[in-house]
């Protein structure tokens, strides 16, 4: 034992023995000495304890919170789910509705087909619907959407897959006429041009052609692929030339999205 530890025990030893050897009362008296002088000791110290289990207590209390937080933020992630669920079923709900309008208000018989593939490489250009040669599609058949013509076949598979060139592929040509005129041209799609949705290029109008933005173009049923008065869409402008004029023409149909097409009949030649 250390002297210093040694001396503060003799020390300590020798207060007792002092203490013991009193009187009762003086020892009384040192006793009350001894506790008033603890007792802030002893209260602190009591502080200290009610503190620390309040504090136990909050922190038991912060992790209850935690995982109540923890099971609302899965349930809410679970509802969000369900609610795009049911929200892409309203959107399709309503998308067959329109198909299943359209078909009625058609004036041919149409039968509905399903896109089910579109490759990035040629989006604008070929998709692949659900039918092929047994289900009696053949080669060159008009294909329209609710808003217009979308192309026609120009591949029949026998494994139930057939491929549409689109409207806005630069080899899909439609003779069209303009509304409330009497112009008539080609149509076709333009290699590149995009940006902002694409648009149609239309030849081979009159030099003093006068068409209103706004208006709206249809096919004429010339050369026996396509049915007439089917639209196509409306034009945005016209740039006039020294033999022809030539017109930009918005696409009726919504190329972007093509879920579901239908097949006209064949046109009889």
């Amino acid at each position: 034992m250390r002297p210093l530890n040694l001396l503060a025990f003799l020390l300590f030893l020798a207060g007792a023995v002092w203490a013991l050897t009193r009187s009762e009362r003086a020892v009384r008296d040192i006793q009350a000495t001894y506790y008033q002088w603890l007792t802030p000791f002893l209260t602190a110290g009591s502080s200290m304890e009610v503190k620390a289990r309040s504090f136990l207590d909050e922190v038991q209390s912060s992790k209850e919170l935690e995982a109540e937080i923890e099971t609302m933020r899965a349930e809410y992630d679970r509802l969000r789910l369900v609610e795009a669920e049911a929200q892409n079923l309203e959107e399709e709900n309503a998308r067959l509705r329109r198909d299943l309008d359209f078909q009625k208000r058609m004036e041919f018989k149409a039968t509905a087909v399903r896109v089910i593939r579109r490759q990035p490489t040629t989006w604008w250009q070929t998709v692949d619907i659900d039918r092929g040669a047994e289900s009696g599609v053949s080669l060159h058949q008009p294909v329209v959407a609710d808003g217009g013509l979308v192309g026609k076949v120009d591949r029949v598979g026998k494994e139930g897959v057939s491929s549409v060139i689109l409207l806005t592929d630069e080899a899909c040509q439609v003779s069209v006429k303009i509304e409330g005129t009497p112009e008539v041209g080609i149509l076709s799609g333009q290699r590149g041009q995009y940006e902002g949705g694409p648009r149609l290029r239309l030849r081979f109008l009159s030099t003093k052609a006068r068409i209103s933005p706004g208006t709206r173009v249809f096919t004429t049923g010339r050369g026996g692929l396509f049915p007439a008065n089917v639209l196509v869409g409306t034009v945005e402008s016209v740039v006039p030339g020294l033999l022809d004029s030539e017109a930009l023409v918005r696409p009726s149909v919504d190329f972007t999205d093509l879920s579901t097409v239908f097949l006209l009949p064949a046109v009889t030649q």
